[in-house]
């Protein structure tokens, strides 16, 4: 009895030693546990926070300061390498690619398609890493779904059976009534759309679709129109006879392609006429700048090219300088890029003379816009056999029709029709450029 009383005492002596002892240490280690996880779990955040990065809308240029973006070309989640493009953001001149500054994962989209944004706007948010191999890291739901195959095998046949699909009920004796009225319905129902009346023809599809303007389709309807409204717009027509043109490019067309990998156009010869006719008509080359007018003493032509987004002028520069080859390898560089949607703003920009040929569309006449802020712009068109006298006699030769529509503020009458003549002289006698 006593020695269990003794044991008793020493139990509870050990039990009271062992609580004063978690008092007096418990709470300091409770407090550098908390510590600790605290300092642990705030270190991750601000980890976290320094690891992401936000990608802004790039500069575009110093008259462009907003667009559209027009696509996304990744998903939230998706890998990215350093410099892959992951947007397009669409401007009233050119489409511009947002590249990712470093390898990563996307993290979120701050903007949405169709939105308008502004340069340095925050548009996406990706997290840094490096970019693993998509083949070598399965994901989960392969995974899953490779267990959940794996376990199929080795459970028993009794225990798979009970995962088929239960079958549909028998229709019961009690469901037979309801089972008939059905099949009677179904049978009435031929009945009745053959007693019903003829009904019209149904008309042809009545249907709308509405499209919004891209960027570049709002820009050039709004220079159109300022042309029209500033400029004091005529045009003069003439008739050109290609015949010794066509016989120049079929005769050197080949060795041209030959020498120099391009084909010989008439683009180039026009070009050539009209750098040429400017010099001797400078007000043509001319532009108004509020209450001056400024001459130039060089030529960059516009040459305007069609693209699917609206047409485009990009500009060949010092033509003044260059022969037939030259023009023709830069028109068919331009022509490339802007087909290609690759024109920047520096291939646009300025230019003192427009040419449009929307001969190689068919168009027989019209009467193209001024380019503000040039005073004139020439038409080519299609060429067409038409009888013509010549010597007294009537013959058959290529005609083509050309219209240069000028700015009366500037060019006067005179001056338009003269270079229009020059423009004729120099193509019905190309001989006539090297001697000018």
């Amino acid at each position: 009895m006593l020695s269990k009383q003794i044991i008793a005492v020493a139990r509870g002596r050990s039990l009271l030693y062992s609580k004063s002892i978690r008092r007096s240490i418990g709470p300091s280690l409770t407090r550098g546990w908390d510590f600790a996880t605290h300092i642990r779990t705030s270190t991750f955040h601000s980890s976290k926070l320094l690891e992401a990065v936000t990608v802004k809308v790039p500069t575009m240029a110093e008259s462009i300061t907003e667009g559209t973006l027009k696509s996304w070309t990744k998903n939230v989640g998706d890998l990215v390498s350093a410099d892959e493009e992951i947007a397009t953001i669409e401007t009233d001149k050119i489409d511009v690619s947002v590249n990712a500054p470093e390898s990563g994962k996307i993290v979120q989209f701050l903007v949405a398609e169709e939105d308008t944004v502004t340069v340095g706007q925050d548009i996406i948010i990706i997290e840094p890493g490096e970019v693993e191999d998509a083949t070598q890291s399965p994901s989960k739901e392969a995974e899953v779904h490779a267990e959940n195959k794996a376990k199929d095998l080795t459970e028993p046949a009794d225990q798979q059976v009970d995962k088929k699909v239960p079958e549909s009920p028998s229709p019961s004796v009690g469901d037979k009534k309801p089972l008939e009225k059905e099949t009677l319905k179904k049978e009435a129902a031929p009945k009745q759309q053959e007693s019903a009346p003829a009904t019209r023809p149904a008309l042809g599809s009545r249907g709308e679709t509405r499209v919004k303007m891209n960027r570049m389709r709002l820009r050039i309807a709004e220079r159109l129109k300022e042309s029209q409204n500033a400029a004091a717009s005529l045009t003069t027509f003439n008739e050109i006879d290609m015949s010794s043109l066509i016989e120049m490019r079929k005769k050197y067309k080949d060795q041209v392609l030959k020498e120099h990998d391009v084909k010989l156009g008439f683009m180039s010869a026009f070009a050539k006429a009209c750098t040429l006719a400017l010099r001797e008509i400078p007000a043509a080359n001319a532009s108004i700048e509020g209450d001056e007018i400024v001459y130039r003493d060089y030529v960059d032509l516009s040459v305007a090219v069609a693209t699917p987004k609206g047409l485009v002028t990009p500009v060949v520069r010092n033509t003044e300088i260059m022969n037939f080859v030259d023009i023709e390898k830069e028109i068919a560089f331009l022509g490339k890029k802007a087909r290609d949607g690759k024109l920047t703003l520096e291939d646009m920009a300025g230019g003192t003379f427009t040419i449009s040929n929307g001969g190689v569309f068919g168009s027989l006449y019209g009467t193209p816009i001024i380019n503000l802020p040039q005073s004139a712009v020439l038409g080519m068109h299609a060429i067409k056999d038409r009888p013509v006298v010549v010597d007294g006699q009537i013959v058959i030769r290529p005609i083509m029709v050309v219209a240069l529509t000028y700015d009366h503020r500037l060019l006067d009458g005179r001056e338009a029709v003269t270079f229009l003549v020059k423009v004729k002289e120099y193509i019905e006698d190309p001989r006539k450029m090297l001697l000018a």
